[in-house]
């Protein structure tokens, strides 16, 4: 059975397209997810990679123009610049980091589902993910206990930097970005899926 770490930046855009598709291939492989939500600003800063505010205004368009066809390609609304964007990231991947753990100690839960509603939060609903009230109602959406957004803070902040440690060690530079831990093969970005699709297949 192969597993697959799932490295990911809840500010993403491009992890926000690539909804569900990963848990999609991953049942339909027999293989096992591991979610590591981790800071994408330090990564590039650790990587001397300049952050969305510093790249040059060429690039900065031609990404909007993508979001629009990607946008258009999946049949989703969203908003091209919400205003909570970018946010502190911290507290939703302090929620992720506190499911996934209340998810292995009782198998309960759907780590997809919260993530799904904390991206539909910011880019289709145009609302902080920062805020309590955002990351409590996601948690729910996922069959979680919303007391996990307070409880599981302690676990968030320590888990947090080694999942970012781990992603500049294992070679990742951007979000979203899968890694099958069997062979090392890596994908990056939602575009990559079919890819990564294929390759299970071979295994």
């Amino acid at each position: 059975m192969a597993h697959i770490d799932y490295y990911f930046s809840p500010l993403s855009v491009f992890t926000y397209f690539a909804g569900d598709r990963l848990e999609q291939i991953a049942a339909q492989h027999g293989a096992t997810i591991r979610y590591k939500p981790f800071d994408i600003m330090v990564l590039f800063d650790r990587l001397g990679a300049p952050k969305p505010a510093d790249r040059p205004v060429g690039r900065s368009v031609y990404r909007m123009q993508e979001l629009r066809r990607i946008r258009d390609e999946l049949g989703l609304t969203m908003h091209e610049k919400p205003d909570f964007w970018p946010t502190n990231a911290a507290p939703a991947a302090y929620a992720i980091i506190a499911a996934q753990e209340a998810k292995d100690a009782t198998g309960e839960g759907d780590i997809c589902a919260l993530i799904g509603s904390l991206f539909k939060a910011t880019w289709e609903e145009n609302r902080d993910i920062a805020q309590d009230d955002v990351i409590t109602q996601a948690l729910k959406a996922g069959g979680f206990d919303p007391a996990l957004a307070t409880t599981g803070l302690l676990a968030g902040a320590e888990t947090y930097p080694k999942n970012t440690d781990d992603a500049f060690a294992s070679g990742v530079f951007g979000s979203p970005f899968y890694i099958v831990t069997d062979t090392d093969e890596r994908f990056w970005g939602q575009d990559r899926l079919a890819q990564l699709d294929r390759y299970l297949g071979t295994l």
